[in-house]
């Protein structure tokens, strides 16, 4: 089958960019508890531009495939019908008699597709059901996930990440991490998205959102969703923080009422790990909104922030969103947030942080709120419940404005080339891989 890999036995993960195209053997159900999909459409997200620039994963991509241990098949892939071709991979994972090492990693956690084959224990999903997965495969066991806490499970693993994702044909996953969706309700192309939309859910789901003043700091995916949630919930005002021009005018297309363009420079020595709202690689949003020099990285923005504080005269936004992982655009929440308001913190990016005058955040009582990926299963309840309601016009937003009606955003796997994705994505804040 086809899929977009990175594999260690033919590239080197520091001087490389981008995935193969490859002909890799098709997954088998192994286990009881294992269901075999056909993916329909896989979407791409900043996790994956990450991978693709090597800004990100390195040790969780590199670690789980040195412990991942198959058996070497006897035959060259019997019934494959491209073994033989350029391109294919012989062995399902690496060299050697017997067993041998994982050397590739099948990219992507964001999916949609049907099920064509469940394990004789699988119960609740059955041949032919339309499903999208939670992306973190979790343990069951460990003390969060006893106590309902599941999305900081400690043994989890992440697909496309430290197990094989999506951007293939074929992919097969513990049935525990299946949710069935209803197609006559969520059109496919939006199924896709249900994973990253959930985050933004999650993200939401932290307040009560009915009448407040909200901002927004990132609008990259994830901060794009994120508006259309507050708004169905009732916001009275958004404001938006943005450098991305392309992702400014999807914002007013989808109702934004104020944003704030966030100028950006040159700074070499960022990683850009994996943040979603970074414009291009090297590229990160100004501390001061002006040129290089001008204060410390981590320090807030005052032509960002006296700005939100004009527009709430004087008070102060209800509830911040920190979407973009900068160190800088937390502090700018620090500023820009109410005395007695809250912070959602989302954006992830490894390394230290400065807080900004500590003192600030104990005097001001602000209640800050950390969150990671979806709340399993009730955080995809709220999805469905949100993407299923057509008063809230959210699920024909995401089609019609972010997708562009599929208008230069659905790349079909046959026709990947490795320039033809980079570009899509630098300048699509969503995009789907089409099967």
């Amino acid at each position: 089958m086809r899929a977009l890999i990175f594999d260690k036995s033919k590239t080197k993960w520091d001087e490389s960019t981008g995935f193969e195209l490859a002909q890799v053997p098709m997954p088998k159900v192994e286990s009881d508890t294992d269901v075999m999909i056909k993916v329909h459409y896989a979407g791409v997200c900043g996790s994956d531009k990450g991978i693709w620039y090597r800004q990100a994963f390195k040790e969780q991509i590199l670690g789980s495939l040195e412990s991942e241990f198959h058996p070497h098949p006897t035959s060259p892939l019997k019934g494959e019908e491209n073994a033989g071709k350029s391109g294919a991979i012989p062995s399902p994972r690496g060299g050697g008699q017997g067993r041998g090492e994982n050397t590739y990693r099948i990219i992507g956690h964001e999916f949609f597709g049907e099920v064509v084959e469940v394990g004789r224990g699988v119960k609740g999903i059955k041949k032919g059901d339309f499903v999208a997965c939670e992306s973190h495969v979790v343990c069951n066991q460990c003390y969060q996930c006893l106590r309902g806490q599941k999305e900081v499970c400690t043994n989890e693993k992440i697909l496309g990440i430290s197990h094989d994702g999506g951007f293939a044909e074929y992919v097969r996953v513990p049935a525990h991490i299946v949710w069935k969706t209803n197609t006559a309700k969520i059109r496919p192309e939006v199924a896709a998205m249900q994973e990253p939309f959930g985050n933004a859910v999650h993200a939401a789901s932290k307040v009560d959102l009915k009448d407040k003043t909200v901002a927004i700091f990132g609008l990259g995916p994830i901060g794009l969703f994120l508006l259309l949630i507050a708004r169905a919930r009732g916001a009275k005002s958004i404001i938006g923080v943005e450098p991305n021009p392309i992702s400014i005018n999807m914002a007013k297309k989808l109702g934004i009422d104020y944003v704030i363009p966030l100028k950006t420079h040159p700074h070499p020595t960022s990683p850009l790990k994996g943040e979603e709202n970074a414009e291009k690689p090297g590229i990160i949003p100004s501390p001061r909104g002006g040129g290089q020099g001008r204060g410390e990285m981590y320090s807030h923005n005052p032509e960002i922030t006296d700005e939100i504080m004009n527009i709430t005269k004087g008070v102060g936004v209800d509830v911040s969103f920190e979407m973009s992982g900068f160190n800088s655009s937390v502090n700018n929440c620090l500023f820009a947030t109410r005395r007695g308001g809250e912070i959602i913190l989302f954006g992830i990016k490894s390394g230290d942080f400065v807080i900004e005058n500590y003192n600030r955040l104990i005097v001001h009582g602000f209640t800050m709120h950390a969150v990671i990926g979806r709340q399993i299963w009730r955080t995809w309840e709220m999805t469905r419940a949100l993407l299923e309601d057509p008063k809230n016009q959210i699920q024909e937003k995401l089609y019609n404005v972010i997708l562009d009606q599929g208008q230069g955003t659905i790349l079909p796997i046959g026709e990947y080339t490795k320039e033809r994705f980079e570009n899509m994505i630098n300048n699509h804040p969503k995009f789907l891989i089409q099967m």
